[in-house]
């Protein structure tokens, strides 16, 4: 979906082509000029600490400039769409995962395509989101019974329509016994309030937030989205533990650049930006921000977009959610 075989191909070999001379420059001298950094959100957020981390490190390895730029707004799409369209060949981005996959999907009347205008650089870091329930709830597979037996009568809260803490419900309802109705609210401090009021049984939160409110006892953790038990999250078992067969979900965060940017220059950004990312530097920012240090090539990134593409936008059409 994301790419043709040729294309594959192509980046597969521009990728073995960098690896055995990451830090030298290509052969047409790129990069020639400074870069710039499109970050979709504000300063101080974590896609932006994420951002500059990485910028120090890369312009030492490219011998550039990295220039960091705020472009806020719609979520992230207002930097991706100025990414996308970016023909200058020293324009990226670190942009987190629905501005890279879903965007569109929820609102048809986002000006960029991610799948065709986007170029998949690397992975950057990964966090499951963890479901949360009230303090007193049950545990484990007792959580999923409860949910069963109460029938419609639960609710589930996230920060918004179009959210993954709203997604990643749908989706969960769809592999489990659980039904549960949408609340959405203003943030996560909403959400937090509702659930420790009761006005809520069950919600899903990324672990930066979550761990803090389940270690003080004021929520009960049940279980990870990923496929495996995450470091994040430590002592909670994955869903598929619990029996949730066919679920794996996580949030994450990734360089793309524009398609215009040529396949070699990708490749060797990729490499850069891969080795940076498993530094135990890079690995202990990323862990106080809530990020699993990964890195990718082009194409593994392109098959976790694919894989989210196809998951969540199964559910978007299903239930034809629509953001604005």
């Amino acid at each position: 979906m994301f790419a043709t075989l040729s294309r594959r191909a192509l980046l597969a070999a521009a990728c073995c082509a960098a690896a055995s001379g990451a830090l030298a420059a290509t052969g047409d001298g790129w990069p020639s000029k400074p870069l710039h950094l499109i970050v979709g959100f504000p300063a101080g957020s974590s896609p932006d600490l994420t951002a500059r981390a990485l910028a120090e490190p890369l312009e030492k390895a490219l011998g550039q400039p990295i220039i960091v730029e705020n472009k806020v707004g719609a979520g992230g799409n207002i930097a991706a769409e100025y990414v996308a369209k970016a023909t200058d060949g020293h324009t990226f981005s670190v942009m987190i995962n629905g501005n890279m996959t879903i965007a569109r999907l929820l609102n048809p009347g986002v000006r960029y395509d991610p799948l065709k205008d986007l170029q998949p650089v690397s992975l950057i870091g990964v966090a499951p989101l963890v479901l949360v329930a009230p303090a007193g709830a049950p545990e484990g597979k007792a959580f999923f019974a409860a949910a069963a037996s109460a029938g419609g009568k639960w609710s589930y809260g996230s920060p918004g329509v179009g959210t993954v803490g709203h997604l990643g419900m749908e989706l969960l309802k769809s592999r489990a016994a659980l039904k549960a109705e949408h609340i959405p609210y203003a943030g996560y401090p909403q959400v937090f309030n509702a659930i420790q009021g009761g006005d809520l049984q069950v919600s899903m939160l990324p672990p930066a937030l979550a761990m803090a409110q389940i270690q003080a006892g004021k929520l009960r953790g049940i279980g990870v989205t990923s496929a495996a038990r995450s470091p994040l999250a430590p002592g909670l078992p994955s869903l598929k533990e619990l029996g949730v067969q066919n679920f794996d979900l996580e949030i994450w965060n990734a360089v793309a650049a524009p398609k215009a940017m040529p396949l070699s220059h990708v490749a060797r950004l990729s490499t850069l930006v891969s080795d940076i990312v498993r530094t135990p530097e890079m690995r202990a920012k990323l862990a106080v921000q809530g990020w699993q240090a990964v890195g990718s090539s082009p194409e593994g990134l392109a098959n976790r977009i694919n894989a989210d593409v196809k998951a969540l936008g199964t559910i978007i059409r299903e239930q034809k959610i629509r953001t604005q």
